[in-house]
């Protein structure tokens, strides 16, 4: 591992590297015959969708999950669904701390940059916490899903069980994959199948230093950090603004909620709200939703999850500070302040270039895909914005895009996972240092 840190250079590329580097193993598992279901001859674009999607913890799906995979082949999602949520580094932390008790400057630093530790020095803690958090989100999420299937579904323990574990991962991964036939719909009904997943789902969305600092001081909201005050108070916001929009929306439409008692719509529409985090299972049909819920989505999408979390998306960090910003652009304000902190000038254009690079990504793979395909701009947006965002919900088109189409949105899919700067990073080929300062200028502006 050292030496391999070593040859490819930075940390950003260490980690590009290692995506691609479980991509590929994944596209050569699910190309051999033993992973496709009934005698099928594999494909190697959906070999390679499948497996970009789940190491990318996204859930886009050419195939019907439980139907086109045997179980060799759904195991190796499953395995991919969760080395992805770890992140590459991170595994390979634990591995190296497992083999010698300790790791080098660079491979901590590759660490970092995918577990956004504060310091190379936090590396084993944080990794630590990592295992900690996930095993135990997702045991305690199986658990409770087996139990359901046994006892209302009538399903072989052994069978729920396997079930209830591979939900389980996909929930807190962010991943959105499924057994199940139509996603989650035939639970659109039923809360303790519905609300474990939606709230695992979220659970994974928040991003393991929020965790940590939720357990120092989890009665003291008051000391808690800035990224995590920002995080927990945005993700409320748009979690449950996104299920009233959703469900005021969708209220009348008997494809959707319109069939559902009044209660049973609150919960779905929660249920597609917390989905968007980056979560991708869906419990009513999203192809029969209005086209202003579709847009709802795509806002919510774009935005995605918690820094660090296994969630997608620009962040809710990076757009509760472009909100900061404009606020206090329009106040006239010298510095941008937010729980009496000021925000550093650094982070600022940080959250702006990842912003305007991923709608940039995003515009371009929704042009593309429009010049390959028939369908309309809001399908095709829809599309493109959830497989930027590693989201996973659908309007119903990925299996007709073609292998073309579906080669943009593994793109797309690997854009969105890696991060924008995080791959930028990665492709630059060194860092240049101005020791000089160009004198200043104003331009017009607006």
């Amino acid at each position: 591992m050292k030496n391999l840190i070593r040859r490819i250079g930075t940390p950003p590329r260490v980690v590009v590297a290692a995506f691609l580097t479980v991509v590929l193993a994944g596209w050569g598992l699910l190309s051999l015959p033993v992973s496709v279901a009934g005698g099928q001859e594999p494909s190697w674009t959906s070999a390679l969708f499948t497996a970009t999607s789940a190491v990318c913890v996204t859930g886009l799906a050419v195939h019907d999950t439980g139907v086109h995979w045997t179980f060799f082949g759904e195991t190796v999602i499953l395995v991919l669904m969760q080395v992805g949520g770890f992140g590459i580094m991170s595994l390979a932390s634990i591995l190296a701390l497992i083999v010698s008790g300790r790791l080098g400057l660079r491979a901590r630093l590759s660490t970092q940059m995918e577990t956004k530790s504060p310091a190379p020095g936090d590396v084993r803690r944080v990794v630590a916490g990592v295992v900690r958090i996930t095993l135990a989100v997702e045991a305690l999420t199986a658990a409770v899903l087996a139990v359901r299937l046994v006892t209302e579904y009538g399903e072989r323990p052994a069978r729920a069980l396997y079930q209830g574990v591979f939900h389980a991962v996909s929930a807190f991964t962010n991943a959105g994959f499924t057994l199940w036939p139509g996603s989650a719909t035939r639970f659109v009904a039923d809360p303790l199948i519905c609300l474990p997943l939606a709230l695992t789902v979220v659970a994974g969305g928040l991003g393991f230093p929020v965790y940590a600092a939720l357990r120092r001081h989890w009665r003291h909201p008051a000391r808690w950090p800035l990224h995590t005050r920002i995080t927990v108070g945005t993700t409320a916001v748009l979690l449950f603004g996104g299920a009233v929009a959703v469900t005021l929306i969708e209220w009348g439409n008997p494809a959707t909620l319109g069939g559902l008692p009044p209660g049973q719509r609150v919960m779905a529409g929660f249920f597609y709200s917390a989905m968007t985090r980056s979560g991708g299972m869906n419990s009513v049909d999203v192809s029969q939703m209005h086209e202003s819920t579709w847009l709802v989505g795509d806002m919510l999408m774009f935005v995605g999850a918690g820094s660090a979390s296994t969630g997608g998306g620009i962040k809710v960090t990076t757009f509760a500070l472009l909100g900061y910003v404009i606020l206090a652009e329009l106040r006239g304000e010298p510095d941008v302040a937010t729980g009496r902190r000021r925000v550093p000038e650094q982070l600022q254009r940080q959250a702006l270039t990842i912003a305007l690079i991923s709608v940039a990504a995003v515009a371009l793979g929704t042009f593309v895909l429009m010049t390959l395909t028939s369908f309309p701009l809001d399908r095709v947006l829809f599309e493109a914005i959830s497989a930027f965002g590693t989201v996973g919900l659908s309007t119903g088109i990925t299996a007709d895009l073609g292998p073309a189409g579906h080669l943009v949105l593994t793109a797309l899919m690997l854009i969105g996972r890696l991060g924008p700067v995080t791959l930028g990073a990665a492709l630059a080929l060194r860092v240049q240092t101005r020791r000089f300062r160009y004198p200043e200028e104003r331009v017009l502006v607006g």
